[in-house]
């Protein structure tokens, strides 16, 4: 059986159980009432009779006559005719007037007058009134005892007794049953259908799943959110967050931001309108994360739900890249180098083919001071460790064919070698290329610098160009909001129009250190870069130089 369906039958089940009850507890108020109306009426009636003056002499004088009455003489009395009167008009059973002894003087039955009345009439003739319901000569009715007192007498001579005999009592009662039986069939009416248009209303709210399948649900939602690596965000039609896993608050750097609407959370102007345009595939940088947002639509039955935004960090994907690409530009520089030396090989053998033994010596000794490959980057030497000098001479090669010139500084003292060899050459390979295309944008001469300072296991590193500095002047190179589609043509980055800075940074305070800005440059000048990185270096080794570097 459906939830709903049992939800429908125990509300129905209650609210019957309460409407029978409160049935109940009406009728045998109004039988109550009933009852209480027919005391009072009685008690009213017995005592207008008992204060009727003729009534009050004519009790006195029988009782003060010590010789019980003729019933003979009782019957066409004037206390039989006011009884009669009396209970004529007053729809009666009957109305009983008696002397001090209990004797009838008035009573609907003739033959029973002049003889003592079956219920007990000591209390009343105690200057008592009473009301009960008694089981007399007439059967069980509801009856009133009041005293009779005589003129300017304290103790009463008599009483007078009515009564009303229990149906005429009840007779209101089949139309108060009636009524009570309608509002409770009406109140068990309103709650059926109270109950079915809240069983549609549930319906709809839960889009037809029953509580188990929503327990189901939300036990795999919960296992699906917090066991993928993706951030998943889902916004409702009115723009309110109702879904945000712990990885898309902590890629997005968000904080409880269920319940908030989407437009007021402190995410960049470009995430705020990627989403609702509900474009995908948008590469974004919020903080120091690169981010791919996927915004897709949710319907079920034709009935839109929202959206929902799947959030994947790409800052390490990011990061290999970029070290991808200085392997790229180092390899091709080894090929160069390669395809140099074999030919360089190639005159040597040439020259001892053709006997010029000597010519081949003093070629081959000029090899040997110049070295196998000219890097083309000045001061070079001073660079000792062969990952360094391969990823400089890379670079200058590269740069040499646009037109801008590396060289080391004279400040350069390194004598480790390095120790993480990843991520000095995505950092150091992303300054240097950001650096050249600075300069390739300003006036000739056209040059990079780059100064490196070895303290213990820290490696330290400046470049500087010779380019028009950060543009516009005082923005940080440091901060990206835009974003783009991951399928966008990549163009030369300058300083702060790429992910390359804030990636550097990234990577270097991973191991502890900092990527940071010393000079932003201008009026002529280039912008300065700084890089600190822990660890990069070993300790415990140290390249010899060589004698004719």
């Amino acid at each position: 059986m459906r939830f709903a369906t049992r939800l429908l039958l125990v509300q129905l089940a209650t609210v019957t159980a309460v409407v029978a009850v409160c049935a109940l507890v009406f009728g045998w108020l109004g039988v109550r009432q009933l009852r209480a109306e027919s005391e009072a009426a009685a008690l009213n009636i017995a005592r207008t009779v008992a204060e009727d003056p003729d009534v009050k002499s004519l009790v006195a004088a029988f009782s003060a006559d010590p010789g019980t009455p003729d019933a003979a003489d009782l019957r066409g009395g004037p206390l039989q005719q006011i009884a009669a009167d009396v209970a004529d008009r007053t729809d009666a059973l009957f109305v009983v007037i008696t002397d001090d002894h209990g004797i009838r003087l008035a009573h609907p039955t003739e033959a029973l007058l002049g003889e003592v009345v079956s219920t007990p009439f000591a209390e009343v003739l105690e200057g008592n009134e009473v009301v009960d319901w008694e089981v007399g000569t007439l059967g069980e009715s509801a009856r009133a005892k009041v005293p009779v007192y005589a003129d300017n007498v304290d103790q009463p001579v008599g009483e007078v007794s009515v009564g009303f005999e229990r149906a005429s009592v009840f007779d209101d009662l089949p139309a108060l049953i009636a009524t009570i039986a309608i509002a409770a069939i009406g109140g068990v009416a309103l709650a059926t259908l109270a109950t079915l248009l809240l069983r549609r209303r549930f319906e709809r709210l839960t889009l037809g799943l029953q509580p188990e399948e929503l327990v189901s649900l939300v036990q795999n939602q919960a296992a699906v959110l917090e066991g993928v690596g993706d951030g998943v965000l889902a916004i409702d039609p009115d723009g309110m967050v109702r879904v945000c896993n712990e990885a898309a608050e902590r890629m997005l750097g968000l904080e409880a931001p269920v319940g908030s609407r989407f437009d007021d959370l402190p995410l960049p102007d470009a995430v705020r309108s990627a989403v609702r345009d509900g474009r995908s595939g948008v590469e974004a940088v919020v903080g120091d994360r690169v981010l791919y947002l996927d915004t897709r639509p949710v319907r079920r039955e034709s009935r839109a739900l929202g959206q929902v935004v799947v959030v994947r960090d790409r800052t390490d994907v990011e990061a290999l890249a970029g070290r991808l690409e200085t392997v790229r530009a180092m390899t091709e520089a080894l090929r160069v180098q390669r395809h140099e030396f074999a030919n360089r090989l190639h005159v040597a053998t040439g020259l001892l083919d053709a006997q010029r033994v000597e010519e081949a010596r003093t070629f081959l000794g000029d090899l040997t001071e110049r070295g196998a490959v000219d890097f083309a980057v000045a001061g070079l030497e001073r660079v000792p460790d062969p990952f360094l000098q391969s990823l400089l001479g890379a670079t200058g090669a590269a740069a040499r064919e646009r037109g801008v010139s590396v060289r080391v500084s004279d400040d350069t003292l390194l004598l480790s070698e390095v120790a993480l060899p990843e991520d000095v050459a995505a950092i150091l390979g992303n300054l240097v290329g950001n650096a050249v295309t600075a300069a390739v944008a300003g006036d000739e001469p056209r040059w990079v610098e780059v100064a490196m300072l070895g303290d213990g296991d820290e490696l330290v590193v400046t470049v500087a160009d010779s380019g028009g500095g950060i543009r516009p002047v005082g923005s940080d190179p440091f901060a990206r909001t835009g974003s783009r589609p991951k399928d966008a043509v990549r163009g030369d980055a300058v300083h702060g129009h790429g992910f390359g800075l804030p990636l550097s940074r990234d990577l270097a305070r991973r191991h502890g250190g900092e990527v940071w800005l010393i000079d932003a440059g201008g009026d002529g000048s280039g912008a300065v870069f700084g890089a600190r990185l822990p660890g990069a270096l070993r300790r415990d080794t140290a390249v010899p130089r060589e004698e004719n570097a």
